[in-house]
């Protein structure tokens, strides 16, 4: 059963899949938009990742605060949560994400990427391990 991460930001969206037994994550790509409220496009190019991988499930990066309460980023995802819900039909769990963005930043720090083209890979690193997180945990 193949999986999909995302993580959901203001002008961008990571996106990871899992292999097909849904034990590793791997960073796919990054769709980007101009502004924060277009958001037809993305839902279409994440229809159509789903479409093509034959994705099951969604994993979605849910931005908590680090005292744990909900704020705008994490309500924004929320209602993020409901359109792929919606357009897809399959199911979306929202996953803690809080620290992933740092996460990626030293894996990519430690695989040696030049700072100026860390920004291109960050959003999907965040998005795999986020994917990779749930799959641990659910084991």
């Amino acid at each position: 059963m193949r999986l999909m991460g995302l993580d959901y930001g203001t002008k961008t969206v990571g996106v990871a899949i899992s292999d097909e037994l849904g034990i590793t994550a791997q960073p796919l790509l990054t769709i980007t938009r101009k502004s924060e409220n277009k958001l037809r496009q993305t839902l279409a190019q994440i229809e159509s990742i789903i479409e093509s991988y034959k994705v099951h499930f969604v994993v979605l990066g849910f931005p908590k605060n680090m005292n744990d309460t909900i704020g705008p980023r994490a309500k924004a995802t929320e209602e993020f949560k409901a359109h792929i819900e919606r357009r897809t039909g399959l199911s979306v769990e929202l996953w803690d994400e809080r620290l992933s963005t740092m996460q990626s930043e030293k894996v990519l720090i430690e695989a040696g990427i030049r700072r100026e083209n860390r920004k291109e890979h960050i959003d999907r690193m965040a998005a795999a391990l986020i994917l990779q997180s749930y799959m641990d945990a659910k084991g």
